[in-house]
């Protein structure tokens, strides 16, 4: 089985670097792995900088967009350019340590693999972010759980593993990547969570405060919800009909 590392950058020349060796160093006991960077529009030199990489190691990729898509559009082009039959996502901003990536995927690996298991959510610990970040997290998450029963405490967390099919299967809207759990259990896939350290972002700048997303998140929540309430309930079973007796009548 093979695994699709995904991580969307945007401006992030300071941060691309320490972030292919440290996923080089996390993905090297698997049993197979690729690396997708989606270079989401950046105007510095972060896309020279993965051509740089790229002549170091045949598994990484560069999925490029000449002009910002945001986050979930960066996440969607890269699970659709993945070879791979397992994605795990990741931040480019090196927040999410790469080190996590294997802790991520190994409920996959089982042997047997769980056939239901759709979603492997990562649900950060010791958040490095400011006080007020971590404040409005906490308050968009428990309204969040709240209206979508989506039995996660940190749908913002970047790591993520899951079933590649299972992903490209789902409605997608920008912001999507936010609603993971919601959109995978309305598709009756289980989902499991697995708790993620964190650290402070690398280099750059974060691309969004709290008011933007505070702004498009009451939109974004609103429609999930009148997704998940029209879902499609009904489990079609095909009625086979019994092979014809062939035997010559006597």
């Amino acid at each position: 089985m093979m695994i699709t590392v995904v991580s969307p950058l945007h401006n992030e020349a300071e941060n691309v670097t320490q972030l292919i060796e440290e996923i080089a160093q996390a993905c090297a006991g698997l049993p197979a792995f690729e690396v997708v960077l989606v270079d989401d529009g950046s105007s510095d030199n972060t896309g020279k900088l993965i051509a740089e990489a790229q002549a170091r190691y045949s598994w990484l990729r560069r999925v490029y967009h000449p002009k910002a898509g945001g986050q979930s559009a960066a996440v969607h082009s890269g699970v659709q350019a993945a070879r791979g039959e397992i994605v795990c996502t990741l931040d480019g901003d090196l927040q999410n340590p790469p080190a996590e990536i294997p802790n991520l995927v190994a409920p996959f690996l089982a042997d047997p693999a769980p056939e239901t298991l759709g979603l492997v959510a990562g649900q950060r610990v010791g958040r490095q972010d400011t006080a007020s970040k971590r404040w409005a997290s906490r308050f968009a998450n428990s309204v969040r759980a709240w209206m979508l029963d989506d039995d996660t405490r940190d749908t913002g967390c970047g790591l993520k593993a899951f079933r590649r099919d299972a992903f490209l299967e789902l409605p997608y809207f920008n912001h999507m990547h936010r609603y993971l759990p919601a959109l995978f259990k309305r598709h009756r896939w289980e989902i499991a969570h697995v708790d993620v350290s964190h650290r402070e972002r690398g280099g750059g700048q974060s691309k969004y405060n709290n008011l933007q997303r505070g702004l498009v998140g009451i939109h974004d929540l609103i429609g999930v919800a009148w997704l998940l309430k029209r879902r499609k309930t009904a489990r079609a079973q095909e009625i086979l009909v019994p092979a014809a007796d062939t035997k010559a009548g006597g």
